[in-house]
């Protein structure tokens, strides 16, 4: 089972411009997440999608780098693009965001096991909340699974309500590193926005209203994504004193 990673990089984040260059400890935040990939093993290649000759420039002094059009809705459109121009061949096309910068490559691996099972489609990460205050921040992902580990669905809100305030439920947050089949990336990328998708501003939420089973692993190792400048100390804080 042949897999690629592909990396996607957008220059103009509305909250935080140019953020694949950010400076973490002396390295670009994109090479971090590159070296990531590449500790990776049997990978059928490496690649960042992006949509800016700025960061073009910058990976191709360490990696390869795909020029992408500037309007693509998500990171999944800009992967799509990406892989038919690279030549690639993958039965799997892993999906890591270019803001995680401490991503670990056993992560990587634990989405690319689940495929084993030919009925996985889409696969990706959750992680058990322990912080009660981010089962209630819209900015932390919920996911609920199925007893088969299947998501039932994502939400900005706190699921699954405990209607009698059980301090004994766990909550989940996603993760938002994906994998695909390279047929249903291709299959899922031509979906027209969903009404669940743009209630939550969660494209998985198009893909479950369309009938597409995600696959869902736990993973312990979280680590803090960058969203904004602010973020950049605490990426260097765990830097120097990782959990």
């Amino acid at each position: 089972m042949k897999f690629c990673i592909l990396i996607p990089a957008r220059y103009g984040s509305t909250r935080f411009p140019g953020k694949p260059l950010a400076d973490i400890g002396g390295m670009s935040m994109i090479k971090r997440v590159w070296n990531a990939a590449s500790s990776c093993v049997n990978h059928s290649g490496i690649a960042v999608a992006t949509d800016d000759e700025r960061i073009q420039e910058h990976v191709n002094t360490f990696g390869t780098a795909i020029m992408t059009r500037i309007q693509h809705p998500s990171g999944t459109d800009r992967c799509m693009e990406a892989y038919e121009k690279s030549g690639m061949d993958a039965d799997i096309i892993v999906n890591i965001q270019g803001d995680e910068p401490f991503i670990r490559a056993e992560q990587i691996m634990a989405l690319v096991s689940m495929f084993e099972s030919p009925d996985v489609q889409i696969a990706t990460l959750k992680k058990a909340i322990t912080d009660e205050s981010e089962a209630d921040n819209p900015n932390v992902v919920k996911v609920v699974t199925d007893v088969h580990d299947k998501a039932l669905y994502f939400s900005r809100s706190r699921i699954p309500f405990s209607r009698e305030y059980d301090t004994k439920t766990t909550y989940y947050r996603h993760i938002g590193m994906y994998a695909y089949r390279a047929s249903v990336l291709s299959e899922i990328t031509k979906l027209q926005p969903s009404h669940l998708e743009l209630t939550e501003k969660l494209e998985q939420l198009r893909w479950l209203e369309n009938g597409y089973h995600i696959a869902v692993a736990e993973t312990h190792w979280q680590s803090p994504a960058v969203d904004t400048p602010e973020d950049l100390k605490k990426a260097a804080d765990f830097l120097s004193n990782p959990q």
